[in-house]
């Protein structure tokens, strides 16, 4: 039987959208813009470097990521946070949603009334991994008054003291915005006083505007903080355009990895050895990372110039999605694929009602992955649908 903690779950956004509009003719060729797909090149020698190691099909991939794969995660976290660690404190995952559920199961509470502080909006695996451990998520507004991330410094003590894992998502999705030092040193000064983790997902990390976004292990290092205080989570599907390696890692404690690695021996699926020999190989590459972030850089200009002028628009500092107000985001999205054929996400399915109240209910979400001359085309559309 389907466990009673999982019988509220909300449908997940994407069905929701069918849902929603597939019983409805687009108003136009349809152009996608709701799920954050990488359209960009990936790296052109990765299919080779998969072929040339074929043959590795036949065995069995080591469970926590081989040696050189491992190694060449630990020379990028060196280059990229001046953070040097040794291979026992990071392992290979499938991509970050594997990494942020499993982490929950080796590392979260084993007491009842825990809670896990999620923000609001969130990407869906925070919330049902807190519920597969019998946690109650506790969301937390990120809203434009916070600045979209949230303010984990308005949480009560009461609710602190039994918090056992935060989750912050920096650059954020939806809305891009980017955690200063001076934020995940409260956030981490946080966790220190009342000794819960911080599960920090940084997928988007290399998708910025201007300055590189700081990294969570770096200033938890920075600070002297218990070195199991932090989690963070990195993929290739964002930074290489290689959603379909599904391929990522996490890198914390080593008590932490050592229970991550443990689990994994249970219950973990590991990348098949080709893929890690591909992933150790773009990890070691940057060249392409820079090509694909001019090309993003391309495209804030551009969704600036087309927006820019909307009451509310806020023009994102990472990632790749415009977040949008609207009176009601299910109506907008569906005025908008009825009249354009454009596809969009009504915030709404990414967030949670609280209090009454649902902070993306007022939002559509809108992917900048496809080309920039085609983005443009569906900002157009919605633009002149909604606004004009």
């Amino acid at each position: 039987m389907f466990p009673e903690r999982f019988s509220n779950l909300p449908a997940y956004a994407f069905p929701r959208l069918r849902s929603l509009l597939d019983a409805h003719a687009p108003g136009g060729d349809v152009l996608h813009m709701t799920i954050g797909e990488p359209k960009h090149a990936f790296p052109d020698w990765v299919p080779q470097v998969i072929a040339d190691h074929a043959g590795e099909f036949a065995k069995y991939p080591v469970n926590e990521g081989f040696e050189g794969l491992l190694s060449a995660i630990c020379d990028w976290i060196d280059r990229r946070y001046g953070l040097r660690l040794p291979t026992e404190q990071v392992m290979a995952v499938n991509g970050t949603r594997e990494g942020l559920y499993n982490a929950m199961m080796a590392l979260g509470p084993e007491a009842a009334g825990a809670k896990v502080l999620v923000p609001n909006p969130f990407y869906q695996v925070y919330m049902v991994a807190a519920i597969s451990v019998g946690a109650e998520p506790v969301f937390l507004p990120a809203t434009r008054e916070t600045g979209y991330l949230p303010d984990y410094s308005a949480v009560p003590a009461d609710v602190l003291n039994d918090v056992a894992v935060a989750y912050l998502c920096s650059p954020s999705n939806p809305q891009g915005a980017v955690a200063s030092r001076a934020y995940w040193q409260d956030l981490i000064a946080l966790a220190e006083k009342y000794d819960f983790k911080v599960f920090a997902d940084e997928c988007y990390s290399e998708i910025y505007r201007d300055e590189a976004p700081v990294g969570a292990l770096q200033v938890a290092q920075e600070m002297g903080a218990d070195p199991e205080r932090v989690v963070v989570f990195h993929s290739l599907s964002k930074r290489s355009n290689l959603p379909g390696l599904r391929s990522g890692f996490v890198a914390g404690g080593p008590e932490s990895i050592k229970r991550m690695r443990q689990l994994r021996n249970y219950a973990g699926a590991p990348l098949p050895m080709p893929l890690q020999h591909a992933a150790q190989a773009v990890w070691q590459d940057e060249t392409h990372v820079v090509e694909n972030r001019r090309l993003y850089a391309e495209k804030y200009d551009e969704a600036d110039h087309i927006m820019g002028n909307l009451p509310g628009y806020t023009s994102p500092q990472a990632g790749f999605f415009l977040w949008l107000p609207v009176e009601d985001g299910e109506e907008a999205a569906l005025k908008l694929w009825q009249e354009t054929g454009v596809r969009v996400l009504p915030g709404a399915y990414l967030s949670r009602d609280v209090a009454g109240g649902n902070p993306g209910k007022g939002y559509i979400r809108a992917a900048l992955v496809a080309p920039k001359d085609e983005m443009a085309q569906g900002l157009e559309r919605l633009r002149d649908c909604l606004w004009q």
